[in-house]
């Protein structure tokens, strides 16, 4: 594929997310003002951070032309037991709460990761199976309980609501994390890795490089990140319950190949997986503040998705196409 061409695509995937979640800003704005108060437009902000940093974690996988379905459900189980550590030890600190869900995550990654780069079992299979496993442990240890916003310390609550010049600081936090996200995936040859793998796993074997071990870490930085969003989650929310994060695999897949990331693998950022998340979290919003009904937001990410499927087809036959005429217009080598 030719690297120019596709680096193009890409840029204009991007630029359209922008026109289009501007365009529906505008809109939503026209027929209920109150949708562009501060007080909103932070809201979405700090919603985005959630599903961006899930959208980052799900995007290397994706790049490798895997899929990590088990996301919501390691979000909902670290949300859980990370907040829970302020029941039972009232001296717990922030870091050690971030720490213990960073850990509950990687522990689930590393589980996936197994499964798939050592198993040779498809990712498909495995966290789909994961995501009921680690849900269903998650209700086993929940119960009937739930943590609630009472017994959490005001510091931990206060790190969504903390803005800088009216910008969420977590917000500014997850941009520079999806900012070296993407310098790593372009500048690391473990990053570019990913892609090659993506882009053909059998080639990239018979070239030597390190299929199995780039997986696994794909899939061990997915949980870890999902863990550490979980977190960020419960801050948010306040209170947790079993059902935290159920649901969520669709949203940020959706995110993921909105923005630009093929569902097979091979191409696309983080950045663009971001503006997917971004403008995802903005239509639930406006939708809530339009009263519409939210059972509405899943049938619009399944539109979505097959949109962005259907463009990706489309974009990627066009490249193909492109590359064949430039081979057949390059005149063949002669003897030097």
């Amino acid at each position: 594929m030719p690297g120019g061409l596709a680096a193009r695509a890409l840029r204009i995937r991007e630029s359209g997310i922008v026109v289009v979640l501007a365009v529906f800003v505008a809109v939503t704005a026209s027929v209920q003002h109150r949708f562009l108060n501060a007080a909103n437009i932070q809201f979405v902000l700090v919603d985005t951070t959630v599903f961006a940093l899930l959208a980052l974690g799900e995007t290397m996988v994706v790049i490798s032309r895997n899929v990590d379905l088990s996301i919501g459900s390691t979000l909902g189980l670290s949300a859980y037991l990370s907040a829970s550590l302020f029941q039972g030890h009232s001296g717990a600190v922030v870091p050690l709460v971030f720490g213990a869900g960073l850990g509950i995550g990687l522990a689930c990654g590393l589980a996936n990761g197994v499964l798939v780069a050592g198993g040779r079992v498809p990712s498909l299979v495995v966290t789909l199976a994961t995501l009921y496993i680690i849900r269903g442990i998650d209700i086993l240890i929940v119960g009937g309980k739930e943590v609630t916003a009472a017994s959490l310390p005001a510091s931990f609550l206060q790190i969504p609501k903390a803005t800088v010049g009216g910008v969420p600081d977590v917000a500014i936090a997850v941009a520079v994390v999806i900012g070296i996200g993407a310098y790593y995936l372009r500048t690391f040859r473990s990053g570019r890795d990913l892609y090659a793998i993506g882009s053909s796993p059998q080639a990239a074997r018979l070239v030597g490089l390190p299929v199995g071990r780039r997986v696994f870490t794909a899939f061990a930085a997915s949980g870890a990140i999902a863990g550490l969003a979980g977190v960020l989650w419960a801050a948010q929310y306040g209170t947790v319950n079993s059902s935290a994060g159920t649901g969520y695999e669709l949203q940020v897949i959706s995110a993921v190949v909105v923005g630009g990331v093929a569902i097979f693998g091979g191409s696309g950022g983080v950045v663009g997986a971001a503006l997917g998340a971004l403008l995802l979290a903005t239509i639930s919003t406006a939708l809530y503040v339009l009263g519409i009904s939210p059972f509405w937001d899943q049938a619009i990410w399944g539109f979505l998705l097959l949109v962005a499927i259907t463009l990706d087809q489309a974009i990627g036959a066009r490249l193909t196409a492109a590359l064949r005429r430039r081979r057949t217009r390059e005149p063949p080598e002669g003897p030097s």
